[in-house]
């Protein structure tokens, strides 16, 4: 995937949220986003899922521009978990099929996936498994589910799409720290053989991407790993070391 000069502005909007963007997104690479509030980060994975067109510029799938590709094809090969997500008071399977079954033994895989995201010690507990109904709306031996549960199993669902290319929105925000660290030490397993696209406010988290992208007012400043934004000693460093203070600071 190309960004080619891509700039954007909202409608009735005079400054642009992304300016001249250039970027090359490899298959099966890990690539994080980061950067402040409003540094044009959202926008980005908007723009790359179609939710948006750019204003100039164009992006590129196999240098084919986006906008002529069959919208439900192209929509197909991202699997997507966004800070807003939902689940739907069907069963655990249902919520992750979303009845497009994927693989012949949809249970075993499902299990297996539930397992890789760090729910698996949770779904032995439950008698149903994963027919195991979501909340007590229509069912009143229904699962309520905490934050951190809930954020597992939409994960889960990502991983059961198949798609080539995940986009992960902060996709560790209502874990505990303990539940975070599993996360990313499987995150490699998770994303194995995908292309992943993840954003996160964590900068810790990205070490463990192929590239890092820095977004400021828009554009992208800096792009390299982990060690080597840290030894450019720029933004990146900037925002790092403003997080790692109060991990470091005594109380």
């Amino acid at each position: 995937i190309s960004f080619e000069n891509v700039s954007f502005k909202y409608p009735g909007q005079e400054t642009y949220a992304l300016k001249n963007i250039n970027i090359n997104i490899t298959p099966t690479k890990s690539i994080a986003i980061v950067g402040e509030n409003g540094a044009g980060k959202s926008t980005f994975v908007k723009l790359l899922m179609r939710l948006y067109d750019p204003t100039e510029g164009r992006i590129l799938l196999n240098g084919v521009d986006i906008k002529e590709i069959d919208y439900d094809e192209y929509m197909g090969l991202f699997a997507t978990v966004f800070q807003d997500f939902k689940l739907f008071a069907f069963s655990i399977r249902e919520n992750l099929s979303l009845g497009a079954e994927k693989f012949p033994n949809e249970i075993n895989k499902m299990e297996e996936i539930l397992q890789e995201v760090g729910f698996g010690d949770k779904l032995k507990t439950l008698k149903n498994g994963v027919e195991t109904s979501l909340s007590r709306n229509f069912d009143p031996e229904g699962l309520d589910l905490s934050g951190g549960e809930r954020q597992k199993l939409a994960i889960a669902r990502a991983k059961y799409k198949d798609a080539p290319i995940l986009v992960l929105d902060e996709p560790t925000a209502a874990l505990d720290p303990v539940a975070e660290h599993e996360m990313y030490i499987k995150f490699f397993d998770l994303v194995k053989g995908k292309t992943s696209i993840y954003i996160s406010h964590r900068l810790a988290s990205t070490q463990f991407c192929d590239e890092i992208l820095v977004f400021d007012n828009g554009q992208i400043v800096e792009q390299g790993n982990f060690k080597q934004l840290l030894e450019l000693g720029g933004k990146y460093t900037e925002l790092y070391n403003l997080q790692a203070q109060y991990y470091t600071t005594n109380t």
